[in-house]
């Protein structure tokens, strides 16, 4: 037998129901919890706190009362919810660090910028603050609508009248389903001052606000770094702005510096904040730090850090603002309920929709005026007919039997209204004096002018728009104070992991096989000419030092191969080790193809217009590009130079487009000419003959000759020698140049040439990995066709010859201690000394091999 349907029980889709229900719940979680009304500023929570405050008579001027009657009046008239929920919303607004303008005045705990908890509501006491009432001022004026509360026994505001701009004074935060809201607070004056322009002119740009409204103002004041996110954040809706900590950097007497917190970011727990300083400095990710401490008392907030003495309070800072929330971002999202719908606001749109409302609650308290006026001036023109007919009146009561007959006499004997009539029959005798008849005619007088006053502001509009100013301009001179949080122009929007490295002279080295590593300049002593030399690097025993150059940690670092390619790093980019270690293979910091080896390495302070690379290659091919056109450099590289075949990039040198050039051969020839024989080419361009080489030479190396420089040679086998420029004749570029060195067997071909002045060091680094750095005005001054003096001893049975050359700035000789000897001649690295790398041009004049 067939089940019979039963009629009670209805099929659905799930589906179709799943979505139907989800909508429903999502649109109710944004209308009436999640979002502001752009109207009042208010979520719903919030204007039923005020309301029910309101409404029980706990006004500013009042006595506080318990905190706890107050949410269960809001619980049970007008908010079903949770009373934890009421009260942790009631609590944020009477905290100052959470609100611009507190719009509750607490009494007792509630709660702390240190994350502490307010008490429990039973124990706090709450009423209006005074400026909360400018929020719920005239709603008794019929200025808003009203709306049956969830059970339909009372009712609540739709909106409140807010006579200021809650919406931008105070912002909000709330997450609602699929969308959020997060608007800043700000200045009241500012705020006030934008909707007096607006108002003034709605066709004003957002650039223009800007300049009345230059940003959001935090309760707990700080910085904002820049303006380009709040300028976005006015003219789309959304933005980003960088907050950061009031900071200041004190000296101690005795030479340590201390940073002192003033102000925090808004919303940063600052017990927390403490306690992530504290966690960095001791797991040694921020270092520095000997002491922190919280001084903060009622006086203000002061957060205390003593910097270790040989420590940069400037350098230990930025690490604070990258690893903690002394700097913290903030996403400005501007939605609000407009009509009921949300919407994502420009901050003109916002001062327009305000601007709106309150054109809505004067135009419905002037009507609400004008009706009692009118109301009111109605019962008076009754009473004037019946002073002027008092007699008569006085009879016609008198012979009445009844009230009612006495209302309809008077309105049928004198046209009056029932209203009216009734008026005179309540009329007390006193009225009938001489003295109250004036007050009748003169109160009656005041009216007519009233209404007509009213009526011409209703039929004005820019009679409504000057009451708006003026109420806003007295509601500013009340409550205006001054601005919390400063707004830092320009330029450190966001902070770069090179703001966190320390500016220092370092020394990079590669070897032949290609490792790579970085290590301070100081690392180096001084030695007198012939020394043995330390252990500069660990090295296998086919591997050797190759190149050497000494720049800054900040500096741009080019690396040029033999395949004419160029590659860029910062020199912190590189990893530093330890003397002796071998390094990294640079392999695995640059995207170098097969079959290519770094041949030059540049170092360049800043990419400017008017300075050039300059090059040569091998086969004596040179080329003269703009720095600029090797500012841009992809993580695989760009071609710098076209090379023929066969031929490879032997040197580079940055140059400012007026110095000579000259190039040295193995075979001890050198040429000098002016570097514009060379014109300007593209980066791609193969370049001109810049020397002619005999069979079997090649060029070893191309320098920038500047005024008052010496030419020093390095050979194969450990000598060298100065020569002063002026024995090198100026020549056309391409021709075979004049000897500079007599090579014989002894001292070997040339391995190098440098530019000198005397007043630098030369560090000499041999394929065994031995380096020692000798004082440059230590070496004899010889004509160019001489085979020069022994620079350093070298290990003959082990095949042991100069592989790289290189110019330091000069270091002073200190005393050796004993600890610091290594073999006879030897020293140690010193710990304690500071070198100095040239910087910009210099740098790219002192940089390594051209080998």
């Amino acid at each position: 037998m067939a089940e019979t349907p039963n009629p009670q029980v209805k099929e659905i889709n799930i589906s179709q129901e799943m979505k139907t229900s989800f909508l429903d719940y999502a649109m109710s979680v944004i209308v009436s919890r999640a979002l502001p009304d752009v109207r009042d500023g208010l979520k719903p929570v919030h204007r039923r706190i005020l309301y029910a405050m309101h409404d029980l008579g706990i006004h500013a001027d009042k006595p506080y009362k318990k905190s706890a009657r107050i949410v269960g009046d809001v619980i049970g008239k007008y908010h079903p919810h949770g009373d934890s929920a009421v009260y942790e919303t009631m609590v944020r607004m009477a905290q100052d660090f959470s609100y611009r303008y507190m719009l509750v005045d607490g009494h007792g705990n509630f709660g702390s910028i240190d994350g502490d908890g307010a008490a429990a509501m039973r124990y706090t006491e709450s009423r209006m603050s005074k400026i909360s009432m400018e929020l719920l001022r005239d709603i008794n004026k019929d200025t808003i609508d009203f709306q049956d509360n969830y059970d339909g026994e009372e009712r609540e505001p739709v909106v409140l009248p807010a006579r200021f701009p809650n919406l931008l004074v105070n912002g909000t935060t709330g997450i609602a389903v699929g969308m959020a809201t997060n608007i800043p607070p700000h200045q009241l004056g500012e705020v006030i001052d934008g909707v007096l322009a607006v108002s003034r002119d709605p066709g004003i740009t957002s650039q223009e606000l800007m300049e009345i409204i230059p940003g959001p103002d935090f309760p707990t004041g700080g910085l904002i770094i820049g303006r380009s996110g709040i300028r976005k954040a006015y003219e789309t809706g959304r933005g980003s702005i960088t907050l950061r900590a009031k900071v200041e950097i004190e000296q101690k007497s005795n030479g340590k510096e201390v940073i002192i917190v003033n102000e925090l970011p808004y919303q940063v727990n600052k017990a927390k904040l403490i306690e992530k300083i504290a966690e960095l400095a001791r797991d040694k990710k921020i270092e520095g730090i000997t002491d922190l401490r919280d001084e903060s008392d009622r006086r203000g907030m002061r957060i205390v850090i003593e910097v270790r003495k040989d420590a940069n309070a400037n350098v230990l800072l930025n690490n604070l603002y990258k690893q903690t929330a002394l700097q913290t971002s903030f996403g400005i999202n501007t939605l609000a309920l407009v009509h009921g719908h949300p919407k994502v606001l420009s901050l003109k749109q916002c001062l327009m929709h305000y601007l709106d409302h309150q054109k809505v609650v004067i135009r419905r308290r002037t009507e609400f005026e004008l009706r009692k006026a009118e109301a009111r001036a109605h019962i008076l023109e009754g009473l004037r007919i019946a002073l002027d007919h008092i007699d008569a009146i006085i009879t016609l009561i008198r012979n009445s039997q009844t009230t009612d007959i006495a209302r309809t006499g008077l309105m049928e004997q004198f046209n009056l209204s029932e209203k009216q009539a009734q008026a005179i029959l309540d009329m007390r005798l006193q009225r009938l004096t001489g003295l109250e008849r004036e007050k009748i005619e003169d109160e009656y007088q005041e009216l007519v002018k009233l209404i007509a006053e009213l009526k011409a502001i209703l039929a004005d509009e820019e009679k409504v728009l000057e009451i708006i100013r003026t109420e806003l301009l007295e509601l500013k001179e009340r409550y205006n104070d001054k601005r919390r949080t400063e707004i830092v122009a320009g330029g450190i929007e966001n902070i770069e992991d090179e703001d966190l490295i320390p500016r220092e002279n370092i020394v990079i080295s590669l070897t032949h096989n290609g490792y790579i590593k970085r290590l301070p300049v100081s690392t180096y002593r001084a030695q007198k000419r012939g020394g043995r030399g330390i252990q500069g690097m660990g090295t296998n025993e086919d591997d050797f030092v190759e190149h050497l150059i000494t720049t800054s940690t900040h500096d741009t670092i080019l690396f040029f191969t033999n395949k004419g390619k160029v590659y860029r790093s910062k020199g912190y980019e590189i990893p530093e080790f330890s003397r002796t270690a071998k390094g990294i293979p640079i392999i695995n910091m640059l995207e170098i193809e097969k079959g290519e080896w770094i041949n030059a390495i540049i170092p360049v302070e800043e990419f400017v217009d008017d300075w050039f690379l300059f090059f040569t290659t091998k086969e004596g091919i040179s080329k003269r590009s703009p720095l600029t056109s090797f500012a841009n450099i992809r993580n695989n590289g760009l071609i710098a130079v076209n090379l023929r075949e066969g031929d490879e990039l032997i040197s580079v040198r940055l140059t400012d487009g007026n110095k000579h050039i000259i190039i040295g051969t193995k075979n001890g020839m050198l040429i000098r000419f002016p570097e514009d024989d060379v014109r300007s080419m593209g980066r791609t361009a193969t370049g001109v003959k810049g020397i002619t080489l005999d069979a079997g030479d090649e060029v070893v190396g191309m320098e920038v000759l500047e005024e008052d420089n010496d030419i020093l040679i390095v050979t194969k086998k450990g000598y060298g020698k100065r020569t002063h420029a002026s024995e090198y004749r100026i020549q056309g570029r391409g021709g075979k140049g004049i000897k500079t060195c007599h090579v014989t067997e002894k001292n070997g071909g040339l391995v190098s040439i440098k530019t000198v002045t005397g007043e630098e060091d030369l560090m000499l680094i041999t394929t065994g990995g031995v380096l020692i750095r000798i004082d440059v005005a230590g070496i004899s001054t010889m004509g160019r066709n001489t085979q020069g003096v022994k620079l350093i001893s070298l290990r003959e049975s082990e095949n042991e010859f100069v592989a790289t050359v290189a110019k330091v700035e000069k270091e002073d000789d200190e005393e050796i201690e004993a600890h610091d000897v290594e073999g006879e001649d030897g020293v140690a690295e010193s710990g304690t000394e500071e070198g100095a790398a040239a910087e910009g041009t210099a740098n790219a004049e002192d940089s390594g091999s051209e080998e």
